[in-house]
């Protein structure tokens, strides 16, 4: 008979227990067919229909036990699956994706891996959902037909183009390729080319690529420009109705030299030894009604996107831009949070309401920080008037942080890239964004703002739109902790919970020394990721008990709704009696708002990442073989990385080029260690090095060492840090890497795109985006 799984399903079904292979080869025809036997058994293990035991024996599997999530693949292949109830990660072999693509909702078995300890393994038994219907990447002609290979390494295939589905596609263009076949049992993707983007050197089929890729919404339709058109560029008499008119108040906005679009102004006014703050925003809800095409356009966007040369805002220009924008000497509708401190940052009081200012000046951080931190004459005569005002404003900035300090809110210390880009749309050169004083000023008084009206709402007890960070991960503190103590650092953990005050404490102890910048990055990963929600769970990040953005609202939608509701609310402790169906307007469907712009926030982030990456590397093809300073910052079996000092740069020091030993990778150390001379290469480790490779498609930089110089840390013992998405830690065999970890993010409580104004700024200390 023909040998089919079907018969050696229906022989285990009758038979309980165990067979030996050698019975099985006697029961299906003896030694002729052993062979192939063999390999149907193995085929049928992999596919969880049979387990195979110890002593070659084989039996039927029991019932499996399976869990729902989307899968995330890592570009060598392997893959982890997120359970959509929660709880460990799955890690998935590549063997076993069974055609899932990166972001597939799948099924997936999971148990206990076979290496030991808590981790789980899987693989997937059914693809339930594509995340993909489209891939951008790069066309070629081969002598085998025509392929498009995408860009994106996660999705880890190459999809193969019919004579009929090529188009005008050239060979060596940057296309989007529509998925007509997935990869199943085994056959290749099939697709055809619907949109042709061009030569992918060229700067704009770069960005435009990426925009592809992560189907980012960037033409306004013609319905949504018409009632942005329909809207007046100037405030009437009618606007002006039931507003408080701070008009004659002296107000400014504080912003970065490139911005065009401001959202928020401030002003000041001391009262003996406190503080009355006026943080103005503008009124997009008086613009955008709730939805209208704008709104409903808003909503898909989710947020504005920043790149380093443009913005794909979130609002037409027209209202970003224009009627929306605090621009200076010109009227404009507000919402005012006024709040009422005392010398130590304490708020008093705190009133809220629809106004109508009139911007005395547009400042900037630069001047801003001439003023308040150089003491700079000529530009102090230049803003006399404001400068009593700007004092003033530093004093209860400094006072705002000292108490943020003594709550427990995290500031994570970490330096910004910036990239300069040149005319023709090449990378010039990264700096480092500046974040000083200025920047702190305007931070302190928008977190001050955002609480203060996230506390009035639920103190009302309204429905709301939160901005919550939960605890850390137990899992991830107790790895963190057990990393820093390598170090020689130590905090306190009560029932797998840690106090936010011991987390800045161990950052103050780190602050200065060489492995300061490793201790930030590790306890941003063991850090979950802020978002927006309808169940407050308070921000752990900020050491704040009720929380919410407010001061975005022309680039973020999640500030819009709070808008909406604040107004909502407002009215209903007012005179009128007839807002509780507006108030129910504004609160309805708010986990779906939540779950769906925390969602676009993440794309968004991923976009901005991967185009600041994309610059990098071009930026360093213009350096090959030139040398930089830098520092270890990670350890792997086959190497280290080194991130370049100024230029916040990483790449790969393999193994293979240190050629005065051989070296051992001692995981517990984060170390590399030679046989011979006992040299030691750990985190933290200053170094320098020469770039020996860039390779933009597989988005990988190669360094050799030039020096080195150990950091000698304190004896003690850690685990192996987290993967970089650049690279898993050891070379992959279809095993669990050792220490890698699912979802690896240098990000952390808000994972800060900057400060959104004209597309370069740093990372908030605190983790939360002062309006971004």
């Amino acid at each position: 008979m023909n040998l089919t799984k079907k018969h050696i399903l229906e022989y285990f079904k009758q038979r309980e227990g165990t067979s030996h292979f050698a019975v099985l080869v006697r029961e299906f025809g003896g030694s002729h067919v052993k062979r192939e036997l063999k390999n149907m058994l193995e085929d049928m293990a992999a596919d969880g229909e049979i387990v195979r035991l110890k002593g070659n024996a084989y039996a039927l599997a029991g019932p499996l036990r399976t869990v729902r999530g989307r899968i995330s693949v890592h570009r060598d292949g392997y893959g982890f699956v997120t359970p959509e109830s929660g709880g460990e990660d799955v890690f998935i072999p590549s063997k076993q994706l069974k055609g899932a693509l990166h972001g597939d909702l799948v099924e997936t078995t999971s148990e206990r891996s076979r290496m030991g300890g808590n981790k789980l393994d899987g693989r997937v038994v059914a693809v339930l959902e594509r995340a993909t219907s489209r891939v951008v990447g790069r066309y070629e002609e081969t002598r085998r037909g025509a392929i498009v290979i995408p860009e994106d390494q996660r999705l880890n295939l190459v999809v193969e183009i019919p004579v009929k589905g090529r188009g005008a596609a050239e060979d060596g263009h940057q296309v989007v390729a529509e998925l007509t076949r997935y990869p199943i049992g085994g056959r290749p993707a099939e697709g055809r080319v619907v949109e042709v983007l061009g030569w992918p050197d060229d700067p704009e089929v770069e960005v435009q690529s990426v925009i592809r890729r992560f189907d980012l919404p960037h033409i306004f339709e013609k319905g949504v420009l018409d009632e942005a058109e329909g809207i007046a560029e100037t405030v009437s008499a009618d606007d002006l109705k039931g507003r408080t008119d701070l008009r004659n108040m002296q107000t400014v906005t504080i912003d970065g030299e490139t911005a065009r679009d401001f959202d928020d102004a401030v002003s000041l006014r001391r009262e003996g030894d406190n503080f009355r703050l006026w943080v103005s925003i503008a009124d997009v809800s008086h613009y955008v009604k709730k939805d209208s095409p704008l709104d409903r356009e808003a909503y898909l966007r989710g947020t504005s996107v920043y790149f380093p040369d443009r913005c794909i805002p979130m609002l037409p220009e027209r209202l970003s831009n224009g009627i929306c924008s605090l621009n200076p000497q010109v009227e404009r509708l507000t919402m005012t949070a006024e709040m009422l401190f005392d010398s130590l940052g304490t708020m008093l009081e705190s009133t809220f309401y629809p106004s109508v200012i009139k911007s005395s000046a547009r400042l900037t951080y630069t001047i801003v920080k001439k003023i308040i931190v150089d003491d700079d004459r000529e530009t102090a005569d230049k803003y006399r008037p404001l400068i009593d005002m700007l004092m003033n404003m530093k004093a209860l900035a400094l006072s705002l942080q000292q108490m943020r300090k003594k709550r427990g809110s995290i500031d994570f210390d970490l330096p910004e890239p910036e990239i300069i880009i040149g005319l023709t749309g090449q990378t010039e050169g990264i700096i480092r964004a500046e974040r000083n004083l200025a920047h702190q000023l305007i931070e302190e008084f928008m977190l001050a703002a955002n609480e203060a009206v996230a506390s009035f709402i639920t103190s009302r007890d309204i429905p709301f739109l939160y901005r919550v960070h939960e605890n850390p991960d137990p899992a991830k503190l107790n790895t963190f902790r057990e990393f820093v103590f390598g170090f020689g650092y130590e905090f306190a953990l009560v029932d797998d919970r840690v106090n936010p005050l011991e987390l800045q404490r161990l950052l103050a102890q780190a602050d200065g020394r060489p492995e300061e910048r490793m201790v930030n990055y590790a306890l941003l990963r063991c850090m979950k990721q802020a978002r927006y929600a309808a169940e407050n769970v308070g921000h752990f990040g900020l050491a704040s008990a009720c929380y919410c953005h407010f001061t975005s609202p022309i680039r973020r939608y999640p500030d819009l709704v709070v808008h909406r509701i604040l107004k909502a609310a407002l009215l209903a402790g007012g005179e009128e009696k007839r807002p509780s169906k507006l108030l129910a307007i504004a609160t309805e469907r708010l986990g779906e708002v939540a779950e769906h712009t925390s969602k676009r926030e993440r794309v968004a982030m991923e976009a901005e990442r991967d185009v600041v990456e994309m610059k990098k590397l071009q930026y360093m093809q213009q350096h090959l073989g030139e040398e930089f300073d830098g520092y270890i910052s990670g350890v792997t079996g086959f190497g280290f990385f080194v991130e370049l000092e100024e230029l916040f740069v990483e790449g790969l020091v393999h193994v293979s080029t240190l050629a005065d030993d051989l070296y051992n990778f001692v995981e517990k150390q984060h170390s590399l260690i030679g046989q011979h001379s006992r040299r030691v290469f750990r985190i933290g480790d200053v170094a320098r090095v020469k770039v020996a490779s860039v390779s933009p498609a597989t988005r990988r930089i190669e360094f050799v060492l030039a020096a080195h110089v150990s950091s000698s840390p304190q004896s003690g013992t850690a685990p192996q840090s987290a993967a970089t998405e650049e690279y898993p830690r050891i070379p992959l065999r279809g095993k669990r890497p050792s220490g890698i970890q699912p979802r690896i993010d240098k990000g952390g409580a808000e994972h800060s795109r900057g400060t959104g104004k004209g597309g370069a700024g740093g990372k908030g200390r605190t983790g939360d985006r002062k309006r971004r």
